[in-house]
């Protein structure tokens, strides 16, 4: 319904009530004025009525006698104190609950003394009291600014609320306001209140006692969420009308006080999430005959109590984890008929379930006895029950699973001994949720699966085989975990229609053929697990249209082909992932997924639950693929680990690979790469493994100080490559250098003779020719050359002659 025109208003000048809620008032931008014009009007209802805002400027209120003014559920988005109606002093209701209102609440808020209720509540800690002083407003009985102050300490704060003679604040409701510092020890001024709501906060330090003493009216107090330390006061048994005790979630320490069963009125009780420690005996219960809802759960407590004792209490949720029950089931529990929520996990018990089990819990909604050594089946009259959810993981269960609750949606008896073959028909029509993963299930898929809408299967690590039925309902499934079995056939067909999946783990069984092109179609998918099986064929492009893909494994096949060019189209993959504790699917993981082993870093390394969503991996390794890696691959900058290994991939490694910064796990061994080792390879700082082995890569290894510590960690990540040389190899990349140098110097050696004594030989003839030519064209020369030559031979002859004749004489002598 909506309205662009509320003129007609006017035309009722005695309008005392005016209701338009979740009327679309959008176009409507002088509303503020035509109300202004209705004198006699006393309540004002215009919530969810998409009101743009209410910072009109109206000169003259006429709206002296307007009681009750409900704006909330509008989207304002401009400061509060803007805001029209803070002179409207005749106001005793004002809610601008959910309205994006913003910045410092008006000082003229302080003179507003009719008002009895104020809700300022869920605008997104936006808002400011700093200088706001409510001290006068003496009629004020709820004051709710849950989820709306940006800022401000709880002493500060409730010194600015009313300190009249009369008080008549009887709630407060402050939860979720960044409030500091310590409960104030004086709050005499607040004698009327009967809900106090101070959760989700950062006040710390211990409950005063005298805080306590101020409160006589108390009913219900919030203190979880917070910082709190100490005990819990021995004088919180003085609350005589105290129905809802909260202090759940802080630091506190110590036994429980037994004066806590003084707390007659007292229907909810929690105080899980602290440091207690101690026992619960029956002092502590006895007193407590309204309880309704307890949870003592995440402490060191220890419940004791008879075996035939009988509380005087009849609960309906009762939270015991991490607490200690057993070891036998808690007898009590038989008296509990009442019970709707039951969750006793990783209590101790180590028992069988009791034959009352099925008949006391008859009403139950939801029961939690995971973590427990029960041993025995699971009782064959499960069928009489009105349970929706069970959760009886990582117990001893044996045999079979017989019929089960009519009304059961959530089935989890992982982690058992369970065996035999799925029942023919689960006798629960309602079922969409089943998780058996880590037992000794034989045999195969019933084909009564067919009949349910199932958004979770996880059959992960079971004894199955045989093909998957065709007729199963894959409209709505979200998760589907079938790995570590020995199911056949080909890839699913009816997968086609999983436009919901986010997880699909067909990995360690014996499916073959083809990946199907419609692959692609299932956008939602998160996380492909495929590895181990016997596909064959090509990578189907469309693969790449997974652009919320965060983990795909595909090794371990016969896959051929090359690696989809457009693998840069996983755009999930191309941001770091960090987990948000607010996600939807964190609390579901937790409970879906059983461990997961994923092959990284050289390992296999086991991730459970939510964390594993945060490894940013790609495996194709130990198929047939060819040809060269994609260049658009180092665009994934989020990935984590990247395995191409045990292929005939071929061409250079990315010259990019170094702007993929989050990798952790680099493995391109085995295969035919060639050229060199990037440079920028020494930019993945957060590399711990690196296997470049059995290529044909060549020239110098990149330096870099990371490497090098990779290299002492695997000596042979560069093996089998023989073209590669230098540090830290004992292959120096100089060497083939130096022995060319070196034949050149021998060659300049030998060489240097050689050359001289060709150009004596060669200036000997020469001059020859020379001295021959000059003789035989120049007769002067010759005649001086003959004579020279006779005189030489005339003084050779006479020297010989003299020389011999003198020998001759000497020797006759002797």
């Amino acid at each position: 319904m909506y309205s662009t025109d509320l003129s007609w208003l006017t035309h009722l000048p005695l309008l005392q009530y005016l209701d338009m809620e979740s009327v679309n008032l959008s176009m409507v931008t002088d509303w503020p004025y035509v109300v202004n014009m209705l004198p006699s009007l006393r309540v004002l209802i215009l919530d969810d009525c998409s009101l743009a805002s209410a910072n009109q400027s109206l000169p003259h209120l006429n709206l002296t006698n307007l009681e009750e003014l409900d704006l909330s559920f509008n989207s304002f988005q401009h400061p509060v104190a803007s805001c029209w109606f803070w002179n409207l002093t005749s106001l005793v209701y004002l809610s601008v609950h959910e309205t994006a209102l913003y910045g410092q609440l008006p000082s003229t808020l302080g003179d507003m003394v009719s008002l009895q209720v104020l809700d300022l509540s869920d605008n997104s800690n936006n808002l400011s009291m700093t200088t706001t002083n409510l001290k006068n407003l003496c009629n004020l009985t709820v004051l709710d600014l849950h989820a709306s102050l940006s800022y401000g300490n709880i002493t500060e704060l409730i010194e600015r609320l009313p300190q009249c003679s009369s008080n008549k604040l009887q709630e407060l409701h402050l939860f979720s306001n960044y409030l500091v510092g310590f409960l104030p020890s004086i709050m005499g001024h607040l004698t009327s209140i009967v809900t106090l709501d101070l959760g989700w906060n950062n006040i710390t330090g211990p409950v005063p006692a005298a805080f306590i003493g101020h409160f006589a009216h108390l009913r219900t107090l919030d203190l979880s969420f917070n910082h709190l330390t100490g005990h819990v006061p021995s004088k919180i048994g003085h609350f005589a009308h105290l129905r809802t005790l909260d202090l759940s979630f802080n630091h506190l320490t110590g036994h429980v006080p037994s004066e806590i069963g003084m707390l007659a009125n007292l229907t909810a009780l929690d105080l899980s999430g602290n440091d207690l420690d101690g026992s619960i005996t029956e002092e502590h219960l006895d007193g407590l005959r309204s309880l309704e809802y307890i949870d003592l759960s995440k402490n060191q407590l220890k419940i004791v109590v008879g075996s035939k004792w009988q509380p005087t209490f009849r609960l309906q949720k009762a939270y015991f984890a991490s607490c200690q029950v057993g070891p036998l089931f808690p007898a009590w529990l038989k008296w509990q008929v009442d019970i709707l929520w039951l969750d006793i996990s990783n209590t101790g018990i180590i028992d069988r379930l009791p034959d009352w089990f099925c008949n006391t819990f008859s009403k139950a909604k939801s029961l939690e006895i995971s973590n427990n050594q029960i041993s025995d089946g699971l009782p064959t009259n499960m069928n009489i029950m009105s349970l929706e959810v069970l959760h009886f993981s990582s117990s001893n269960l044996t045999g079979q699973i017989p019929p089960l609750p009519r009304n059961l949606s959530m089935l989890d008896i992982s982690r058992n001994s369970l065996s035999g073959p799925l029942p023919s028909n689960f006798g629960a029509p309602k079922l969409d949720s089943i998780i058996l993963y880590s037992n000794y299930i034989s045999g195969q898929i019933p084909t009564s699966l067919c009949e349910l809408s199932l958004e979770i299967l996880n059959l992960a690590n079971n004894l199955f085989e045989g093909e998957l039925p065709q007729c199963l309902n894959m409209s709505h499934m979200v998760y589907l975990l079938l790995s570590n079995n020995s199911f056949s056939g080909n890839f699913p067909s009816f997968l086609q229609s999983c436009t919901s999946l986010r997880f699909l783990d067909l990995s360690w069984n014996r499916f073959s053929g083809t990946l199907p092109m419609w692959i692609g179609s299932c956008s939602s998918l998160r996380f492909l697990r495929l590895n181990h099986n016997m596909f064959y064929g090509h990578i189907p492009n469309t693969i790449t249209s997974l652009a919320n893909l965060c983990h795909l494994n595909l090794a371990a096949n016969r896959i051929s082909g090359v690696i989809p060019p457009h693998i840069s189209n996983l755009t999930f993959m191309t941001r770091i992932y960090i987990l948000d504790p607010y996600e939807d699917m964190l609390s579901e993981i937790q409970v879906v997924i059983d461990d997961l082993l994923i092959e990284i870093k050289g390992q296999q390394l086991n991730y459970q639950g939510a964390p594993v969503l945060e490894i940013l991996s790609i495996d194709l390794s130990s198929n047939h693929l060819t040809g060269k890696i994609p260049d658009g691959i180092t665009s994934l900058d989020g990935l984590v680990n990247l395995n191409l290994s045990w292929n005939q991939l071929n061409g250079e490694v990315p010259d990019k690979i170094g702007t993929m910064q989050s990798l952790e796990s680099l493995d391109l061994s085995n295969n035919n790469l060639f050229g060199e080792i990037p440079s920028s390879i020494s930019n993945l700082t957060f590399l711990s493994i690196l296997d470049l082995s059995y290529n044909n890569l060549t020239g110098r290894i990149p330096s870099g100080r990371q490497l090098d510590t990779l290299y002492m960690e695997n000596p042979s990540m560069y093996d089998g490559n023989t073209g590669l040389c230098g540090r830290p190899l004992q292959r120096n990349c100089g060497s083939n250098n130096t022995s060319e140098h070196g034949d050149e110097k021998r060659d300049e050696h030998h060489s240097g003779p050689m050359f001289f004594y060709f150009g004596l030989g060669i200036g000997y003839v020469v001059g020859l020719w020379v001295v021959f030519c000059a003789l035989l064209f120049l007769k002067a020369w010759r005649i001086a050359y003959f004579h020279l030559v006779d005189r030489f031979y005339d003084k050779i002859y006479v020297f010989v002659v003299v020389t011999w004749k003198s020998f001759t004489r000497k020797a006759d002598v002797r």
